[in-house]
This record gives C-alpha cells, sequence and structure tokens, in this order.
C-alpha cells in the first residue's frame, strides 16, 4: 500500500471506532498500531531525504551564522584599527604643527635677536663715528688758525 491509501485506512479506524460523549472515539488499537507501522516502513524516499535536506539545511544555517559573526568580529576589529590609525594620524599632524609652531615662533625670535643686534651695532657705530666727526672738526677747527692765509692778489 502507498501512503495515501495507508492514511485512508488510519480515516476509516477512526470512523468506524465507537464513539463516546464529548468527541471521544474507541478504536482497535492492535489495527492502528499496524498501520502507524506500515506507514513507517512505506515513507516514502521523498521523505526520508527531506528530513535530510532539513538537516542539512539547518547545519548550513548554523554554518552560515557562525560565518556571519566571524566576518562581523573582523570587520570590527578593522574598525577599531582603523579608528587607531586615524587617531594615531591626527595625533601626528597635531604634533607636526605644534612643531612647525614652535619653530617659527623660535625663527621670529632669532630675527628680532638679530635685528636688535644690528640695531645695537649700526647705533654704538653712528654714536663713534659722531665723536670721531666732531673730534675732527674739532681738530680742523683748531689747525685753521695755524695755517698762514696766502696773500690776497
Amino acid at each position: 500500500m502507498n501512503m495515501e491509501e495507508l492514511i485512508d485506512k488510519l480515516a476509516e479506524l477512526l470512523d468506524k471506532g465507537m464513539r463516546l460523549p464529548g468527541g471521544r472515539v474507541i478504536v482497535d488499537v492492535e489495527r492502528v498500531r499496524a498501520v502507524i507501522d506500515d506507514l513507517s516502513l512505506n515513507m516514502p524516499q521523498e521523505v526520508k531525504q527531506a528530513r535530510g535536506i532539513v538537516a542539512d539545511c539547518v547545519s548550513i544555517r548554523e554554518q552560515a551564522k557562525s560565518d556571519a559573526e566571524a566576518t562581523l568580529r573582523d570587520a570590527e576589529e578593522r574598525a577599531k584599527a582603523m579608528v587607531a590609525q586615524e587617531e594615531i594620524t591626527k595625533l601626528a599632524q597635531q604634533r607636526a604643527n605644534e612643531i612647525i609652531a614652535n619653530a617659527q615662533a623660535k625663527s621670529r625670535d632669532m630675527r628680532k635677536a638679530a635685528q636688535d643686534f644690528v640695531e645695537e651695532l649700526m647705533r654704538r657705530a653712528d654714536e663713534e663715528l659722531s665723536a670721531d666727526l666732531a673730534e675732527l672738526r674739532k681738530t680742523r677747527a683748531a689747525l685753521k688758525p695755524q695755517i698762514p692765509q696766502a696773500p690776497a692778489e
């Protein structure tokens, strides 16, 4: 018998059973068991294959879930590494900016010091030259009366 015939036979046994109040039915347990045993023995290969497919599907789903979780963990680790790398880059850029600012400040200070030094040298030279020029004029003025003048013609 095929599955449909066996199911029909099981339904027939239920229909022929003695009905009790409340919807219960008394059936011949031995005959019902025999039909169920026949159902088990005559189960089509497709049903057995379907059970295998369902088991494979569960296994595949579990493997896919595991793979997805591993991929997610890997992506999170890479994201953290990228964030850390970006933070390192920001810190390096900040440090570079600080170094440049310090170098520019030192350069300004050195230029100012050099200008002040040159200005001081020039002021001293001016004072010394002015003093020398004043001495030269004084000496010249002192020598002028001592030089005889040529007779006027």
